[in-house]
C-alpha cells in the first residue's frame, strides 16, 4: 500500500516541475535569428520565424545575398517578462568598397510549439 501511495506521489510531483514548458530564451532566439539572416541560411529562418511572418520567409533569407555581412558586438536580452527582446551590437554590410551599419535593435518573440519564434521588428 505504501508502495502505490509513494509512486502516486512521485508522478504528482515530476508534473509539478519548476521549469518553464516554453524552451529556451528568447534572447537566444533572436540572436541565431540574425545570424541565420545574414548568413541567408533559409532553413534556419524558416525554424525560428512565427506564424504571422512566414510570408516574409524570402525576404528575410535574402536580405544580405550579394554583400558581405558580419553582425557585431551582439548581445540581445528578453525586456523582463514581456515578449520585446532588445539587442545591442550592429550588423555590417559591405558592398565593394562600401561598409554599410544596421545597429540591431528590438524585436518581438511570440511561444508557439513551446519553441520562442521571431516575430519582427517593433519599437
Amino acid at each position: 500500500m505504501r508502495y502505490i501511495g509513494l509512486m502516486v506521489l512521485l508522478v504528482v510531483l515530476s508534473g509539478c516541475g519548476g521549469t518553464s514548458s516554453t524552451a529556451g530564451d528568447p534572447g537566444d532566439t533572436v540572436e541565431r535569428y540574425l545570424t541565420a539572416k545574414v548568413a541567408g541560411e533559409r532553413e534556419t529562418l524558416q525554424q525560428l520565424l512565427c506564424a504571422t511572418m512566414e510570408a516574409d520567409l524570402d525576404r528575410e533569407a535574402l536580405s544580405f545575398a550579394g554583400v558581405e555581412a558580419t553582425i557585431e558586438d551582439m548581445d540581445c536580452q528578453r525586456d523582463g517578462e514581456t515578449n520585446t527582446v532588445t539587442c545591442t551590437g550592429e550588423i555590417q554590410a559591405i558592398y565593394g568598397a562600401e561598409t554599410t551599419s544596421f545597429p540591431l535593435g528590438k524585436y518581438s518573440v511570440v511561444q508557439e510549439d513551446s519553441q520562442w519564434k521571431w516575430c519582427g521588428e517593433t519599437r
